[in-house]
């Protein structure tokens, strides 16, 4: 059986259980607010909690974030199922969007915010998780993948 869009899916599947996996040995392996670095200064696993998105934008609002998640996850999945044979930069792209998506969506219906553990203190960066990381790979894929296409339109 040929399975469209193969890519999306076992991006988005491999993305999400990552991103659930480390967030649950966080969960076990931490107190909320306990910090361990892993090199001093530069970067820590630190547990923390957000109710809003990115930088703790919409934090006293953010419940229909929950919506948000569900539905551009259901978008994704939608447009791989019943869409077009993606091309590859966008299989892949959209597959971490989608992991990123459903992970922190997994969190916020389930907790009503979002676990974050990443802490890069040398850039004194916002604290942020694995499915945060997938959708701004995501999104570097689909630039990739339409700068490619402008570039073979180009050449045509």
């Amino acid at each position: 059986m040929s399975f469209k869009n193969r890519l999306f899916w076992i991006v988005g599947s491999v993305g999400l259980i990552f991103d659930q996996l480390t967030k649950y040995l966080i969960v076990r392996s931490l107190e909320l607010t306990e910090s361990i670095p892993l090199w001093e200064g530069v970067f820590h696993f630190t547990y923390v909690t957000n109710k809003g998105a990115a930088f703790g934008l919409f934090r006293e609002s953010g419940g229909w974030l929950r919506w948000l998640s569900l539905t551009v996850s259901l978008g994704l999945m939608a447009l791989a199922w019943f869409g077009p044979k993606m091309q590859r930069w966008e299989q892949v792209g959209y597959g971490f969007i989608l992991a990123g998506a459903l992970g922190n969506g997994i969190d916020r219906f389930l907790f009503g915010e979002v676990i974050d553990f990443l802490d890069i203190r040398l850039i004194n960066f916002a604290i942020f998780n694995i499915a945060d990381v997938c959708i701004n790979i995501g999104i570097i894929c689909l630039l990739i993948s339409a700068f490619g296409q402008s570039e073979k339109s180009a050449r045509s």
